[in-house]
């Protein structure tokens, strides 16, 4: 009895949660707004390569970041001296953001700015490898970073994070000749996980990489703002 109440409070959660996300998604709908949620393991780079994206592509869009930490604002502060508006969220206990925390972020930006006029909300997700990936917030595409040194067998250990990504970054690739891994493995262990998936190599350090991502990024906010002119183009795949 006790596991069969578990399976189904689990599928409640995650059906309410789901509905949530649909709202959420709705609202980006309607202002024509592109969102992606950030994920990956504690120090694997989502805030450096957010810098990164921020520096570079934050005079082409209007770009807002809702910011998820267990505590503090630490990595919200860095992203806010790109001139972007930042909104914290913080979950306490919560190892993710869930599709109520990011409405609350949300309806603050819908009452500070005009949301029409934005066209990206990069959601970076608290540092967790397992239970981000299992509750959706409204995005419409799945970003996850795989840092080199956290090892080969990730994506096998690891599966549902790697199976719902939508683009995965393999990160800190600078370091990969310092901690005794195989690129080319990595890269097999995530296709045998999603074989669709786009996988970009980067590093924050040296760049390496990053004209790649930021291109995939412009591509899928010019579909969303210019449907027409990308009639092939889809987020969820």
């Amino acid at each position: 009895m006790h596991q069969t109440f578990d399976a189904a409070l689990g599928i409640n959660l995650l059906h309410a949660n789901q509905a949530g996300a649909d709202h959420n998604r709705a609202h980006f709908d309607q202002w024509g707004i592109t969102c992606f949620n950030i994920m990956s393991s504690p120090g694997a780079g989502k805030t450096a390569l957010l810098e990164k994206t921020l520096a570079s592509l934050s005079h082409r869009f209007k770009i807002a970041v809702i910011e998820g930490d267990m505590t503090t604002e630490l990595d919200a502060d860095r992203l806010r001296q790109y001139g972007v508006p930042v909104i914290a969220i913080n979950t306490g206990r919560s190892c993710h953001l869930d599709s109520k925390m990011v409405a609350g972020g949300i309806h603050r930006l819908e009452h500070e700015y005009d949301p029409t006029s934005f066209d990206l909300v990069l959601v970076e997700n608290v540092g967790n490898l397992v239970c981000p990936a299992e509750f959706e917030v409204g995005e419409h595409a799945k970003v996850a970073l795989l840092s080199v040194t956290e090892g080969e067998d990730k994506p096998l250990k690891y599966p549902i994070m790697f199976r719902e990504a939508n683009c995965l970054l393999i990160t800190k690739t600078d370091l990969a000749p310092h901690v005794d891994v195989d690129l080319n493995q990595i890269e097999t262990n995530i296709r045998q996980i999603n074989p669709t998936v786009t996988i970009i190599r980067v590093s924050a350090k040296t760049g390496e990489g990053l004209d790649a991502w930021f291109n995939w990024v412009a591509s899928h906010v010019s579909a969303k703002r210019h449907p027409e002119a990308h009639p092939m183009e889809s987020l969820r795949s």
